[in-house]
């Protein structure tokens, strides 16, 4: 039987270090219609900066959804063998449901050095996040479409100061090493350029 599904790309480094450059050129080469799926809210004025500068970056033919939560739901209705589909990005998204998460497990009334800082309660966030990812690198992998996901590491700088982050550095590494295992080809760029790790 003829394998339907498209190709899983994972890009992935650290800030700045062109993934999200290489990505779009990844995905205008491809010569195909572009969804790119955008996973950064504005809700500050220096987001909302990035995100305009990111929108006038992209070529004109690109069709931006904006989906903080649940990309699946845009793969589910534009995911078709003639597409190509760029989710930017994987950590934003971890974020996004990590605070989330984080507030729904009582830390509203806390302060940043007491969210998430019981190991139960970051275990129970890390795994329900988890859930979510593992299902979403099977759809993915699974999609007609071909899809790229822009992912950051963030595991090769310091400890961070507060348990909330240090559940966002791992949960971080966590979520890319899923989809790393799921990829048919994996990205690490690095001052500009990229290198074919898988």
């Amino acid at each position: 039987m003829e394998d339907t599904r498209g190709k899983l790309i994972l890009v992935t480094g650290g800030a700045r270090s062109g993934k999200s450059t290489f990505a779009e050129n990844y995905a205008r080469e491809a010569s195909k219609r572009v969804v790119y799926i955008a996973t950064a809210a504005g809700d500050d004025e220096e987001m909302r900066r990035r995100i305009a500068a990111h929108r006038q970056r992209r070529p004109k033919h690109f069709i931006t959804i904006e989906e903080r939560y649940y990309p699946h739901l845009v793969l589910e209705k534009e995911g078709r063998a003639d597409t190509f589909i760029l989710l930017d990005c994987l950590t934003l998204l971890l974020s996004n449901h990590l605070i989330k998460e984080a507030f729904r497990e009582g830390g509203a009334e806390r302060n940043q050095g007491e969210i998430l800082d019981d190991a139960a309660e970051q275990e129970r966030v890390m795994e329900r996040i988890l859930d979510y990812i593992g299902g979403l690198s099977l759809l993915l992998r699974s999609s007609p479409a071909d899809v790229l996901v822009v992912t950051n590491e963030v595991g090769m700088g310091l400890v961070p100061e507060y348990p909330l982050s240090r559940v966002f550095r791992d949960l971080s590494g966590r979520a890319n090493q899923i989809m790393a295992s799921r990829a048919d080809e994996v990205w690490f760029t690095v001052c500009g350029i990229p290198q074919r790790i898988k």
